[in-house]
This record gives C-alpha cells, structure tokens and sequence, in this order.
C-alpha cells in the first residue's frame, strides 16, 4: 500500500530476490514517488546529522556508499558540503562534533577561510567541510517506473486500500477503492504496509502499530541561492539548526529550520487522516523568519530568491523525538498473520528494511504467486 521509494524498492525486492510471481503496488496519487519521497530535503545522510544518535549516525555511514552505487543515476555529487557548529545554543562542540565523525568513519576537515568566511564568527564556532550527497527524487521515479514494468510488478495509481482483514483460507483480504469511486477486493497470503504517515489508517482487522507514531506538518523552502552561495550545501548545528541543500530535482536549494519548518504537530490517531489535515492547512509560509533567523549566520541568504514552499507530513516515532535517531520501523503483525508494517525515516533505511526482508521466511515462489505487495515512503 502506497507507491513511494520504498514501495517501489520493497516491490522489486520481492520480485527478484525472493521470486514472488504477482505483486500489486497500490498508490493514492496519480503518479509514483510524489510525496514524502518527493517533499523532503533530497539528502543522502552520510552521518553527521546525528551526533545524539550514534546507530543512526553509524548506518547512514555503512548505508551511503551502498546508495551510490545502487541509485548512481540519481545521486548529485558535484557540491561543497560544509557542516558548522554554533557557538551558543548547540548541543555538540566543535571538538565533540569532530570526535563524533572520527567515531563513525565519516570523512571531515577544517573548511578553507574563503568558506569560513559565508559565516558570522561571533556566532558559528567552527566550519567543516565533510563528504554527504542530494538524490534526484525524478531520477529515482524513473528508475521505480522501469524496474517494475521489467518485474511484472501491477501498479494501481490512483487507488487507496481502506481495510485489511483475515480471508476465509488463511489469506488477507484487501479492500481498495478507486478515484472514480470503484471498489476491488484481492486476497493474498503477504500485505507490505508502508504507507507512511498513513500506516494505521485501514479499517477491518489490522490492528495498528504498536510504535507510537507523531505526525507534524512541515514545510520546506525552495530557493534560487545567490552565486556565494551556488554549489554549496550547508548545514548548522546542533541547536539553532538550519540546513540548505541543493534539490536537484528541480536545479533550487531547499531551506529548512529546526524552528520553523514544523508547523504543527499531533500524535497518530487512528481515524485522523494525516493527508486530510494537510489538505486543509492554511499553508501560509514561514520563510521570511527562516531567511531572517539563518541570515544571522550565514549572511549571504538574505540575497536568496524565494519560489515556493513543499508542504508535506513527516512521521517520526515517539519514542526517537529526545535524541534525534530515525531507526525503521519494520512490524509483524501477530494479529494479522502475513501482514508487516514498515516505516523508515531517511532514504538510505531502505537497506535496514531489506535486511530485515533477508531474514523473513517466505514461501516458495509457486506458493506466494498471488502475493499483494504495497509498500511506500
């Protein structure tokens, strides 16, 4: 259920390494990878984002070059990274920040006075230049488009399953309507739910998580950089925390701020649709208090250019909100034999997920021909 990134790859997973022979991926919007795979940051987390959160930090590290090499086509290289720690406020020190990438393996080193210069030295403390990458989202669609025409894999856009139940053979009944109002029912042995921030939105038997979820409507800035600030990504931390990043999807940086990008926020309920609070959201900007806050440190974004915001629902689990880790969520529901919950943060947790995947006994292929995957990000 859902047809973002991560549908998209748990589907392919399953049609190649595991030999399922029918797989359904169900999406509600009319096109693959056109919401939270889309309306986020574009970053390819090398570690240094999570100073507080040591696992995390550890397999985006493990996980970055394998994302390099699997998604080359869609992984952006060619900019400056720079990382910068505040002087007051931050909950890391220059010393304790750079003896956390030491820890990690991550690459880093003092940056160049002509790039320590962007930033005001009465604020920000120390400056580094570290290796972390942006994904093309497009590119990534493109790549999901073709993999699974190749894999046979039948994709319903436009579709929304509301309700997973126990079959009368011991399979999983799933009710799905259509945009036009239509209903279809199918049964399968396996339900891949990972529909993000709408995993406990199903009715019938499916019995939630049992992860406590948050939801908070966000909002990311696109902006046109001025030529100082061109080619660079630059994130500051850990405490006032802003980052702008490229976005290569469409040639812009997006700018986001610890303070202002989450508008609001409530824990998941089942029965609140996320995705019917965002719709009805005012969605007046921020980006005048974000330009205003980040121009203290770094100057140069006061000559940015604004073109317009991406609202989207992000999805976190509670028990994560106090040190910043963004560990999956990946669910066997007891309850519901066959069927799994799966959630993860960042792009690069598809891997976690696919280790997990790698230690789930399946059927033979001939057994789970009538497998129903849907799965997203």
């Amino acid at each position: 259920m859902g047809g973002g990134f991560y549908g998209a790859a748990i589907a392919i997973y399953l049609a190649k390494q595991r030999g399922f022979k029918r797989i359904v991926l169900v999406e509600r919007e009319s096109a693959l990878l056109k919401r939270a795979s889309y309306n986020n940051q574009a970053r390819v987390h090398n570690g240094y984002h999570y100073p507080r959160s040591f696992t995390t930090a550890y397999r985006s590290r493990v996980n970055l070059p394998k994302f390099v090499r699997d998604w080359p086509q869609a992984v952006t290289q060619d900019f400056t990274k720079l990382y910068a720690i505040a002087r007051r406020n931050s909950k890391v020190t220059a010393k304790q920040f750079e003896r956390f990438c030491r820890e990690i393996g991550a690459s880093i080193q003092p940056a160049e006075p002509s790039l320590r210069a962007l930033f005001e030295p009465h604020l920000i403390e120390e400056v580094f230049l570290v290796r972390e990458y942006a994904f093309d989202s497009t590119k990534l669609a493109s790549w999901a488009i073709k993999e699974l025409e190749h894999c046979g894999v039948h994709v319903h856009l436009q579709t929304q399953v509301i309700s997973v139940s126990r079959g009368p053979k011991h399979d999983l009944k799933v009710v799905m309507t259509h945009a036009d109002g239509s209903e279809m029912c199918l049964s399968s042995p396996y339900v891949f739910n990972c529909t993000y921030s709408g995993l406990n939105q199903f009715t019938g038997d499916f019995p939630g998580t049992r992860t406590r979820l948050k939801h908070e409507i966000t909002e990311m800035a696109l902006m046109k950089a001025p030529p100082a600030l061109e080619g660079l990504g630059i994130t500051v931390m850990d405490g006032p925390f802003f980052s702008m990043m490229p976005f290569p999807a469409r040639g812009l940086h997006t700018l986001s701020h610890v303070r202002y990008t989450p508008h609001m926020h409530w824990n998941d309920e089942q029965g609140i649709s996320p995705y019917d609070r965002l719709e009805h959201y005012e969605r007046a900007t921020r980006v005048e208090r974000m330009v205003r806050d980040v121009g203290r440190y770094l100057p140069a974004v006061l000559e940015a250019k604004y073109v317009e915001s991406l609202f989207e629902i992000k999805t976190v689990l509670m028990k994560n909100e106090g040190d910043d880790g963004r560990p999956i969520l990946f669910e066997k529901h007891s309850e519901l034999p066959g069927c799994y919950s799966v959630l993860g943060g960042k792009v690069d947790n598809i891997y976690d997920v696919l280790e997990k995947l790698d230690s789930e006994a399946f059927p033979s292929p001939v057994i789970a021909e009538s497998a129903i995957s849907g799965v997203s990000r």
